[in-house]
């Protein structure tokens, strides 16, 4: 079977209509009528199917009691891990490590396919600003570029190769808008421009299908007033015809059918119709398409033709990933895969390179194991399920090391005193006993956070404080006058401006996973120089928002945004400390004059001033002077990671493409107009020296 087209066509023309529509239904629960309709034909896909034995008793069914043995596709939702499980996607995109992320959507497509699990609903790739939503975990932040090329890292890792075929078929979701939903509530509105959706939220799923994506699933939300599994313009339009994607398009749960309860579908015949029209080749769970496509084709049929070609791109994906070859998995497998030591390994190698210092007064940290006694006080103190995070698919709290757990494991000298304080969500606040254990210590380090069931799906918040009385409890601990360090567990940013002004260190831990506990140790004890750096900016008001980085230019800059307090963040795009000082020097272009063909050349000198070893994450922006539209007015466009022994200095060089100064025009066609810009470089999208450079005709 090395001839696809060949293969996919033949099967084609021997397959019934009702064979076909079989195709495009997928149902996510399992049980005798759906092994029925998989025996007549009538079911393509499955999700949330449990365990290698399960499926290869569906897959059997499927292959051996139907007419024509089309294996199934089973899908899953491994967001950041199937049973190992790693940070949460935006403390992973914490780390600006391309080859730690691909790794670690290797291991997890690795995992799930020794489960059965041939297609993974994942990387979700939509640009959040918005923190009161709850998906902003399950993503890369809130910049295009960065998140284009996590994109680009994940899909490449969930598709990885293992005897010629992908472990898993990857499906960047969702397509398109999501992360913009109006006032961060999930499945709400979302209305932006034609250029804003094409410079803002397009780029990482244009980057995902560049490196070959095999499927994409379209979102909840509406754009220009059409909600996405019925959006003939930006499914079939520019997802079909301007970007080429040729993969499967499956809906979100049920989100054909919902076409009606957006009132754009009077009934599930209407919406089935739509859907189909759109280019949306799977009803997930519905069953608009199971029950309804055969009569909209009988009225229609010249509708046959796109039945067909959603067919193809379904049969193609299954040809693609090998299951006319072999649909079954080693039902032992799993045994030697799941929870490997070298995936734990992983696990807290990319855990710790996530964790993100905000706060080093007087150099606190790192802290030394010495003849002292230390009080591990809050909820997270001797807390495993949580560090799970959000989306944590098999992951299980018996696999996580608790930070308690870790500390009492590693340190020798140290005295260990822990009191959770609260409840996870910070409510029945021992305040007498926190406080009786604090007075105990020499130092004191605060375990705070969100519970993980705070993110996640239609998981948003109305206001980004700490939950419950977790905020009091830093108030009193920081009156008797102790060292404070404050670790916060979180699946967005939080306001927490407060917090950060009384402790003497804060160190953002996000939803780490299963390693969680360890990869603080390292941090807090030096084993480990933290290098991560925010992807999403943290506000200090809720009122900000949405704030971010790269928002555009207007036409009264200097004029205050607010009249009682002004627009500047907490910790902006792109920062994070280290226990060591890092200074950026001579920048030097080869040319400051390019074409729109040549490349930008330019190094830049970054010296490690402190007294530790550590890794940088080097940051390019730029600007464009002037414009025939509006734009940011800064932008990322290139990153790397470099490594200095203490007082090393490294020329770091880069090599930018012009398309990375390219806009789409009033017209949306994108063009590299010449003019003048501005090149940034530093340690975050605030601290940066400058250079300008030009682009000519």
């Amino acid at each position: 079977m090395n001839n696809k087209k060949e293969f996919v066509e033949k099967l084609l023309k021997e397959m019934t209509l009702e064979e076909k529509i079989g195709q495009m239904v997928q149902y996510g629960k399992l049980n005798d009528e759906i092994k029925d309709k998989i025996r007549q034909g009538k079911v393509g896909s499955l999700l949330n199917v449990q365990g290698a034995k399960t499926v290869n008793e569906l897959q059997k069914i499927a292959v051996n009691e139907t007419r024509l043995g089309i294996p199934l596709l089973i899908g899953d939702d491994v967001i950041h891990g199937y049973r190992t499980t790693f940070p949460i996607p935006l403390a992973e995109s914490c780390s600006w490590d391309l080859d730690l992320i691909q790794k670690s959507a290797s291991i997890a497509a690795k995992e799930a396919k020794s489960c059965g699990v041939n297609w993974i609903f994942a990387p979700m790739v939509d640009i959040a600003r918005d923190p009161r939503w709850g998906r902003i975990a399950e993503g890369a932040g809130e910049d295009h570029y960065l998140g284009a090329e996590i994109a680009k890292a994940r899909v490449k890792g969930f598709q990885t190769l293992e005897n010629e075929y992908p472990l898993t078929a990857s499906c960047p979701k969702h397509y398109v808008g999501y992360g913009a939903v109006i006032g961060g509530r999930d499945y709400n509105n979302v209305d932006m421009s034609e250029n804003y959706l094409k410079t803002y939220y397009l780029p990482p799923f244009i980057a995902a299908y560049e490196v070959g994506a095999l499927t994409t699933m379209c979102s909840f939300n509406d754009l220009f007033a059409v909600p996405l599994s019925v959006n003939k313009k930006v499914l079939r339009g520019i997802l079909r015809e301007e970007l080429n994607f040729n993969g499967l398009v499956v809906s979100d749960w049920e989100s054909v059918e919902e076409s009606i309860y957006h009132r754009v579908s009077k009934d599930r015949k209407e919406a089935a119709l739509k859907g189909l029209l759109a280019s949306c080749d799977i009803d997930m769970h519905s069953g608009v398409y199971d029950d309804n496509l055969k009569q909209v084709v009988e009225e229609h049929p010249e509708l046959i033709e796109l039945i067909d070609e959603a067919v193809y791109r379904i049969l193609s994906v299954k040809y693609d990933l090998g299951l006319f070859e072999n649909p079954y998995v080693d039902e032992e497998l799993h045994k030697q895969v799941i929870l490997h030591p070298e995936h734990r390994k992983h696990a807290l190698e990319v855990a710790k390179r996530s964790i993100v210092l905000l706060e080093n007064k007087n150099g606190i940290l790192p802290l030394k194991d010495t003849n002292q006694t230390i009080a591990l006080i809050g909820p997270y103190a001797n807390d495993q399920e949580n560090h799970l995070g959000c989306w944590s698919c098999k992951g299980a709290k018996e696999d996580v090391i608790s930070i308690y757990q870790a500390l009492a494991t590693n340190l020798k000298k140290t005295k260990i005193l822990v009191e959770s304080a609260c409840d996870i969500n910070g409510q029945n606040l021992d305040l007498d006993k926190a406080i009786e254990t604090a007075k105990h210590c020499d130092i004191i380090i605060l375990a705070l956070g969100e519970p993980r069931y705070y993110s996640g799906e239609n998981n948003n918040r109305m206001n980004l404080n700490l939950p419950g009385f977790q905020e009091k409890l830093v108030e009193e601990i920081v009156k008797l006058n102790k060292p404070v360090i404050a670790l916060i567990a979180s699946g967005r940013p939080l306001t927490i401006g407060n917090i950060s002004e009384k402790v003497d260190a804060l160190v953002w831990t996000w939803h780490l996973g299963i390693e969680a506990g360890n990869a603080i140790y390292e941090v807090l004890f030096g084993l480990t120089n933290p290098s991560g750096k925010l992807t999403v900016t943290f506000p200090k008001h809720i009122g900000q928002i949405p704030l971010y980085y790269n928002h555009k230019s207007t036409g009264r800059p200097n004029f205050p945004r607010y009249i009682d307090g002004d627009d500047k963040p907490l910790y902006p795009f792109g920062y994070g400390l280290s226990y060591s000082h890092f200074y950026y020097s001579n920048l030097k272009l080869k040319k400051e004059v390019i074409s729109k063909e040549e490349v930008l050349e330019f190094t830049i000198d970054v010296t490690n001033n402190g007294p530790y070893a550590g890794e940088e994450i080097v940051q390019v922006y730029f600007q464009d002077h002037f414009a025939s539209v509006t734009l940011p007015v800064k932008q990322l466009c290139a990153f790397t990671k470099v490594y200095l022994e203490p007082l090393e200095t490294k020329t770091v060089h880069f090599t930018i493409s012009p398309n990375q100064f390219g806009l789409y025009n009033e017209n949306n066609e994108f063009v590299i107009e010449p003019g003048t810009f501005t090149l940034y470089v530093g340690s975050n999208s605030v601290k940066v020296i400058s250079h300008d450079f030009s682009i000519k005709e």
